[in-house]
């Protein structure tokens, strides 16, 4: 089971990777694809949160391979996920997002609690 969880974590990562680095890259697209106002402050704004996402996820890859156990960056990633899912979902709520967006509200969660569950792992096996 342990080493599905960490599949899971590493798929988990390199989507949160390539996804932060769209959102970098090409902000309007991903402000389009969520229904938000695309202006040069939203997209300047989305760019550094893609930034920072990209960031997270390479922070997790660089966790689970290092050779020293890293709890630590493991938590702080899933409490990114938790509140980035917070986040679209209260975007969602004011308007800011459309229903579109959801799906990336429970995907943020769900990594969320996927990460907690290796940082559990983690903590456990020390």
């Amino acid at each position: 089971m342990k080493k599905y969880l960490i599949l899971l974590v590493v798929i988990i990562s390199i989507i949160t990777v390539l996804s932060g680095l769209l959102q970098l890259t090409v902000p309007g697209f991903v402000l389009a694809f969520v229904g938000a106002e695309i202006t040069p402050a939203s997209r300047h704004f989305f760019a550094i949160v893609g930034m920072f996402m990209a960031l997270f996820g390479a922070m997790m890859l660089h966790a689970v391979y290092s050779f020293r156990k890293n709890d630590a960056a493991v938590f702080w990633a899933a409490m990114q996920k938790l509140g980035a899912s917070a986040a679209v979902g209260l975007g969602i709520a004011h308007g800011i997002f459309n229903t579109m967006s959801a799906f990336v509200a429970v995907f943020d969660l769900l990594s969320g609690i996927i990460f907690l569950w290796y940082y559990a792992d983690l903590y456990k096996s020390r």
